[in-house]
């Protein structure tokens, strides 16, 4: 970790690089501890950040658990996510030792919807084989019959999950002609729902036998820990497909992989996985699937908004006011 030579009165640590104008900017306003090598902090390393600081930066990759925040000291008092995900944080004991937690909500939902858009599209017509023959200089010219996929224009699409990306990959499907479906924890109003031509189904298990691709877009919380279990991928159809670009513990992982090895399940395109950066190696070998290394919002305009949030979350807090990201446990 490296010191930016400003001195200020807050104490901020970021645990991992962020994008040259935010650091500069976080350096200008506070007391900035900077991990320009960007390696994951060990937990010894992360203990020894919250202890020294008053304001931690963490993201997806550091796991910030009850045994983590009893080591954290008295100092720290506000953890500024950068990312909209927080259950890498254990949100109910940083509130009990007085620490806040905020997020980046929002600005991830387009980018994140335009990927699960391109996977919806990638795995029926199959286009990681076709990219695949070319990179191995492997075609040997146009066939009626090679590399036939399906199309996607009249097939059922069910949402999990309707929150802000779930409504923005909604108005994507529909553009493809898709038929959208959704389940979420609580119904959308009557208009909302007219908007995106969307059906509600209260039961997932129905909604799964019915549906010819699904789309996973709900947090991961322990009620969605496994929501996708090896019961609930069993009642999908053999000809169906499955995305996710949420959070991979929201479904069974060795079971999808089963599945998908014995040809139970037609395809999947997957962002994340349930023990990142850890993938099951066996969803490397099938043709059937896309596999991406969890860059659903990897846009240069992305980062730089989810930059500018937690810097104004870390600002309105240093002027003593609550952040306006400020996650409640709960809340999502």
């Amino acid at each position: 970790m490296t010191k930016a030579p400003r001195e200020q009165t807050l104490r901020v640590t970021v645990t991992r690089r962020l994008p040259e104008a935010v650091e500069a900017r976080l350096s200008e306003l506070f007391d900035v501890r900077l991990n320009p090598e960007d390696t994951q902090l060990t937990p010894t390393e992360l203990a020894t950040a919250m202890r020294d600081s008053d304001i931690l930066v963490p993201t997806v990759t550091d796991s910030i658990d009850q045994r983590l925040l009893a080591q954290a000291g008295e100092r720290l008092k506000l953890i500024a996510n950068f990312g909209a995900g927080i259950d890498h944080i254990d949100v109910e004991t940083a509130r009990q030792r007085g620490i806040l937690v905020s997020n980046t909500p929002g600005v991830l939902t387009d980018d994140t919807a335009d990927m699960t858009m391109a996977l919806i599209l990638a795995v029926p017509r199959r286009l990681s084989m076709g990219i695949d023959l070319m990179a191995r200089d492997a075609w040997t010219g146009w066939s009626p019959t090679s590399l036939l996929g399906h199309r996607v224009t009249g097939k059922r699409l069910g949402i999990i999950g309707m929150g802000r990306i779930g409504q923005a990959v909604a108005k994507r499907a529909r553009a493809f002609g898709l038929e959208v479906h959704y389940h979420n924890r609580k119904r959308l109003h009557a208009s909302i729902e007219q908007e995106h031509g969307a059906t509600y189904w209260e039961s997932l298990d129905q909604m799964l036998a019915r549906m010819d691709i699904i789309s996973v877009n709900c947090p991961h919380t322990p009620a969605t820990y496994h929501l996708l279990s090896a019961r609930r991928l069993r009642l999908m159809k053999p000809t169906a497909y499955i995305v996710n670009t949420a959070r991979g513990e929201v479904i069974d992982e060795n079971a999808l992989t089963r599945m998908l090895v014995k040809g139970e399940l037609a395809g999947a395109g997957l962002d994340v996985f349930e023990h990142e950066p850890s993938i099951n190696p066996k969803l490397r070998e099938l043709e059937t699937v896309v596999l991406l290394p969890h860059m659903g919002s990897a846009t240069i305009e992305s980062r730089l908004e989810m930059g500018e949030k937690v810097m104004i979350n870390i600002k309105t807090f240093a002027d003593g006011h609550r952040p306006p990201d400020q996650v409640l446990p709960g809340m999502l």
